[in-house]
Order: structure tokens, then C-alpha cells, then sequence
């Protein structure tokens, strides 16, 4: 019953592609959708792939990447961005499937936490979805769905998990360094963009970008404030900040570099995978031991979100299993 539903609703949408085509022939100049999958009763279309990937892949065309390196990382974006459609459609269905709602109230209270987090007024919201093309309509419709598919996860995954002692003793045990006290450094940075395999002109614009910056740090200039205007880090709004790590935690090129630094001081410029770096060290913060008994709640939440992503895979895994899912190429 299931395959002719969706052999009927192919055909169906086939006639509406056939007749826009006619549209066309006839001196229309309109664009012509097609599925590229099929999800149980439900269809994806090229346009729905279109507008989740096309961002993504433009900025990986501005990467400058040589062309057989950008079509390889393209087609990967498209199929990782082309299964996540997939999914949201499948854990869509299984909303319905289980009545889970979300009433006006709920995407009210959302809405609300995101402009309280970020400092937003309903007008700063406004203008920035107007920027990429959307309405507060639509925006709120996202919530909706978020929100429903958040309790789908607490209803068929996280209601099903739990976290017992020995669990987290063992854990402590396995883990008995992190907890014996230590340092964290609070580091900060600015960064450059220039891929490994960008031309030796734009890399050498890139780094003389960095020497400039260095040249106005040593000048006076605030680390945080050359931050927000020059680097082009995910951290640029927040004035470089990186947070807190310890020495484990980060990458071995910096482990060496930061355990000679002193606060405040800046790093020398380093080559990365990104591009040009250079880091802050702003504070070492002494870091005092905990006892089981006191890390136990941070152990079980650990535990818990690690069993969270670990289950909804499969859960998901399962879900692909028992339903029919071809896509088309």
C-alpha cells in the first residue's frame, strides 16, 4: 500500500514537471523542480537540497581551492547535506506518526530565549532574517520544527537512557588526571585565512594581513578589539575569545608554545590548516582537584550527552532500516 502511495504521488508530481515543461516549450521561462529523493509517503526536491547546500558550497568556491579538489569537496557536501534532509524528514514523519506537538506558547518561550541569550530585540530579529531572505513567519515555523523534533529525541531516546554509580566511578577512575587539579589557559585569537593549497600570492597577502596586525598590537592596540575587525575566526565577534583549555586539550603545534607564555603575551605567528594564527595567552587559572563525590554530577552529564549522541544514531540507523529511502540521482 505504501509503495503505491508513493508510485502515485511520483507520477502525480511527474505530470506537474511534465506540464511545466509544456509551459516553458510554449515561451514560458519558468524553472523546472525534480525529486532527488524519496522518503516513505514524502519527496525531496531539488529546489528543498538547493537551499540547504548552495550557501555552503559558495563558500567553499571562495576558498579558492584548485577545481578537482572544490568538485570533490562540493559532491561530499552535497550528499552529507542531502542525507541530513533525509533524516529531519524521517524524524518529521515520526512526529506525526506519534502526535508529538508544540503549541504557540513553546515557539513564544524559544523566541524568547534566543533574544534574551543574544541580546536581541523582536526588530534586531526582524532585520537580520529580512538580510537572508526571511520572514518572522517562517522563522518561527524553524522553531516549530526544532522544538518538535527535540521532543521526538526526549521521547525516543534520552527518556531511555540512564547513567548508574559504577558508571561513573569507572569513569573516574579511567579519567583520575583530569580531576587532580592542574592549570587552564584562557587564550584568545586572531586568524587569517590561506589554504594549504592557496597560491603563494594569496598566502603571501595573507601573512603580510598578519604582520600588519602584530605591528598594531605592539603598538597598544587592544587584542580584542583587532580581533573583531581583522580575523576571520568563528570567534571574531567575541573579540577572539577561545575559552579555557588545558594543556591536553589543545593542539600539539600550541601545547609547547603556550606552556613558555606568559599572560598577556602574544604568540609568534603560526602557520595552520586555517591560515596565518596568532594566539593571547590572557589568563592561567589555577584549576584545584575534585574528589568523586564532587565530580559526579559533571561525570554523569558527560556520560549521559556522550549515550545521547551515541543512541540517536542508532536510533536513527534503525529508523532508515524500516522505511524506504531512494534517492534519486
Amino acid at each position: 500500500m505504501k509503495r503505491q502511495s508513493i508510485r502515485t504521488k511520483f507520477f502525480s508530481l511527474l505530470i506537474i514537471l511534465s506540464s511545466l515543461a509544456l509551459g516553458a516549450a510554449a515561451g514560458y521561462t519558468e524553472l523546472v523542480d525534480r525529486i532527488v529523493a524519496i522518503v516513505n509517503d514524502d519527496a525531496i526536491t531539488l529546489s528543498e537540497l538547493n537551499e540547504a547546500y548552495l550557501p555552503f558550497a559558495q563558500q567553499i568556491r571562495e576558498a579558492n581551492n584548485p577545481p578537482e579538489v572544490e568538485r570533490e569537496m562540493i559532491f561530499k557536501l552535497r550528499q552529507e547535506i542531502l542525507n541530513k534532509l533525509i533524516d529531519q524528514k524521517l524524524t518529521d514523519q515520526e512526529t506525526e506518526r506519534l502526535q508529538v506537538s508544540v503549541n504557540d506558547k513553546e515557539v513564544d518561550q524559544r523566541i524568547e530565549q534566543i533574544k534574551s541569550e543574544h541580546f536581541l530585540t523582536e526588530e534586531d530579529i526582524r532585520k537580520t532574517l529580512a538580510a537572508q531572505g526571511y520572514t518572522l513567519e517562517e522563522y518561527r515555523e524553524r522553531i516549530k520544527e526544532q522544538l518538535l523534533r527535540v521532543k521526538l529525541i526526549n521521547i525516543e531516546v534520552k527518556s531511555k537512557i540512564a547513567v548508574s554509580g559504577k558508571e561513573i566511578q569507572d569513569y573516574y577512575e579511567e579519567h583520575k588526571e583530569e580531576y587532580q587539579g592542574g592549570q587552564k589557559y584562557h587564550l584568545r585569537t586572531i586568524l587569517i585565512k590561506a589554504s594549504p593549497l592557496a597560491r603563494a600570492g594569496q598566502k603571501r597577502v595573507a601573512l603580510e594581513r598578519i604582520k600588519s596586525i602584530v605591528r598594531e598590537l605592539k603598538s597598544g592596540a587592544a587584542f580584542d578589539v583587532l580581533a573583531k575587525k581583522y580575523s576571520q575566526d568563528g570567534t571574531a565577534a567575541a573579540g577572539g575569545d577561545l575559552g579555557l583549555f588545558t594543556l591536553d586539550e589543545l593542539l600539539p603545534e600550541f601545547q609547547e608554545m603556550v606552556l613558555w607564555m606568559g599572560e598577556g603575551e602574544i604568540s609568534p605567528i603560526l602557520e595552520t590548516p586555517k591560515g596565518y594564527q596568532i594566539l593571547m595567552l590572557q589568563e592561567i587559572k589555577k584549576i584545584p582537584g575534585k574528589t568523586l563525590e564532587e565530580a559526579r554530577i559533571e561525570i554523569q552529564e558527560r556520560l549521559y550527552r556522550e549515550s545521547v549522541g551515541e543512541k540517536y544514531k542508532a536510533w536513527l540507523k534503525l529508523l532508515r532500516e524500516r522505511s524506504y529511502v531512494k534517492i534519486i540521482q
